[in-house]
């Protein structure tokens, strides 16, 4: 009998030492397989105008880029300014209104003084407020520029994006959070008085 504890006590002892090795070695290769995607991350997507990409929460399909004079909602500022907008078609592919789209486009280009983003809608150029599920809107992001900044010939923005959360990890609720660009567009910029 005390032989067979014996060989029970060895077989569970070898076990956790199979065990512990085994995931000291996943542990391992899980480390160094972080380290090597932080050193070599992928490159990020191309996109060009009419090219639709899924950041996860938003469709987003850019259109055009255009530098104004006059503010989209139509008034001219008091101070003379520049307004870099570029259009571009967001639907909203979650269950609930959401107006979560503030980080989803950022400039790439060295513009400097640039304030905003601001979203407009194109339909009636007023703010907007939020976006119905499954209801795609046409909308103009808007830059503001000082007047004495040479407007750009093309615009580079980084496309965000965002992953769902059942359970945050700040509230325990569920969530869409953003996580780093995934795609990036250059897109020619228009003057004013250019045809749309």
């Amino acid at each position: 009998m005390a032989i067979d504890r014996r060989a029970s006590l060895r077989q569970r002892l070898l076990a956790v030492v199979v065990a512990s090795v085994g995931a000291a070695a996943a542990a391992t290769v899980s480390f160094a397989l972080s380290v090597y995607e932080a050193a070599h991350p992928q490159p990020l997507r191309e996109v060009g105008a009419n090219e639709p990409v899924d950041t996860g929460q938003w469709i987003v399909t850019l259109l055009e880029a255009r530098i104004d004079d006059v503010a989209p909602n139509g008034r001219t500022p008091a101070e003379p300014k520049k307004f870099l907008s570029v259009g571009f078609d967001l639907n909203n592919r979650s269950a609930a209104t959401s107006a979560a789209f503030s980080n989803l486009l950022m400039l790439d280009s060295v513009i400097q003084g640039a304030a905003g983003p601001e979203f407009y809608s194109a339909r009636d150029r007023r703010m907007i407020a939020g976006l119905h599920p499954d209801m795609p809107e046409r909308i103009m992001a808007v830059w503001e520029l000082s007047a004495a900044q040479p407007p750009p010939a093309t615009v580079r923005l980084l496309i965000g994006s965002q992953i769902y959360k059942r359970r945050d990890n700040f509230y325990g609720a569920s969530n869409w959070l953003d996580r780093d660009p995934i795609a990036v567009a250059n897109l020619p910029v228009l003057g004013s008085g250019q045809v749309r």
